[in-house]
């Protein structure tokens, strides 16, 4: 079937409202970030053919426009290469289900394949000592109402290692406070995942469930956490969320300087993933906790725990120590080979 000048219109929307959802079973947030990802990309090329926005066509994707596109948002927006990198993954998806439509888009879709991904350097993983987790879940007033739903949020997120979306998105009936004791998490891709509840955790949780759901029972699907307004009860919103973990992280930064600046939820997940690793939890088992469907991604904790025993070891060496070149040797660090293999369960 041949592709028309103007059957962008048609593929787009297919893709999302069709494919996304139903066919690739992503959810809603995951389709959102694609539709983000396009829209910016179509207006880029309205603005660099001098076309009307319905006038931009799947041939204006071409391999040189979308390298082009990508130099834009690094050297121009100052974007991250990481989403720089990203982007061009939510391209190429689109391109790639394009070119089922069509031998045309196929063609494109050959062409950008050669289109590179930029290298990433590996950046510390911004993580909270188990002190500073502790300042801030101490922050709400208890002797409030909604103190004590902040004060339960925060270690719900610190202890189950939760997204924020995945933490909005946690139903009554997705809590088992049984023998098992487990929440189960909805993440990424439709994907689930049991996650276990200590029992200091499952505690609060009773007295929670006392105080803001009396009447329901484990089988609701209402959501464990909710926000107020006007008497009315709504699903309590991931900007919610940040907005009163930042709230509480400034507060306990007053107190301990040491706390770094601009908390945020994302940063409860990467310290009880570092707290796990540092206890000597294996790096496979963090993996499925965290529900990372990348093994690499878990790699992020190992790295960051060498380079602290790094630093810690090296304040404590003289300079003129023979050590210091031991230490500042490819020797010292991990192999990489040796962190995959312990992903994979083989080590």
């Amino acid at each position: 079937m041949g592709l028309k000048k103007n059957d962008l219109f048609s593929i787009t929307l297919d893709y999302f409202k069709s494919y996304l959802p139903y066919m690739r079973k992503c959810s809603p947030a995951t389709i959102r970030t694609y539709q983000i990802a396009m829209e910016q990309y179509l207006d880029y090329l309205k603005g660099q053919n001098g076309v009307m926005l319905y006038e931009v066509t799947i041939f204006m994707m071409d391999r040189k426009s979308m390298i082009a596109y990508l130099d834009h948002l690094e050297k121009e927006q100052g974007c991250s290469v990481s989403t720089r990198n990203h982007r061009r993954a939510c391209i190429r998806a689109f391109l790639k289900y394009a070119a089922t439509c069509s031998i045309e888009a196929a063609g494109i879709w050959n062409e950008i394949q050669s289109v590179p991904k930029s290298s990433e350097s590996k950046k510390p993983v911004d993580y909270l000592t188990v002190i500073a987790v502790e300042a801030i879940i101490a922050q709400p007033d208890v002797a409030t109402r909604k103190g004590k739903r902040d004060a339960f949020l925060l270690l719900f997120l610190y202890q189950t290692g939760a997204r924020v979306q995945e933490l909005v998105d946690v139903r009554i009936c997705d809590l088992a406070i049984d023998s098992r004791n487990i929440v189960t998490l909805h993440g990424k891709g439709s994907k689930t995942r049991a996650i276990p509840m200590r029992e200091k955790l499952v505690e609060h949780l009773k007295k929670y469930l006392q105080m803001f759901h009396p009447d329901v029972n484990l089988y609701s699907t209402d959501t464990l956490f909710y926000s107020v307004h006007k008497s009315q009860h709504s699903r309590m919103t991931e900007d919610n969320v940040r907005k009163l973990v930042r709230e509480y992280g400034n507060r306990a930064r007053a107190k301990k300087p040491s706390i770094p600046e601009n908390v945020h939820p994302h940063m409860f997940r990467h310290s009880i993933a570092m707290h796990l690793y540092q206890n000597g939890v294996a790096l496979p088992l963090i993996s499925q906790w965290l529900g990372h469907s990348r093994l690499e991604t878990t790699l992020i904790y190992a790295y960051a725990d060498t380079e602290q025993k790094r630093e810690a070891i090296e304040k404590a060496i003289p300079e003129d120590s023979t050590l210091k070149a031991f230490l500042n040797s490819e020797r010292y660090r991990l192999d990489d080979d040796d962190l995959i293999k312990q992903l994979y369960g083989l080590k």
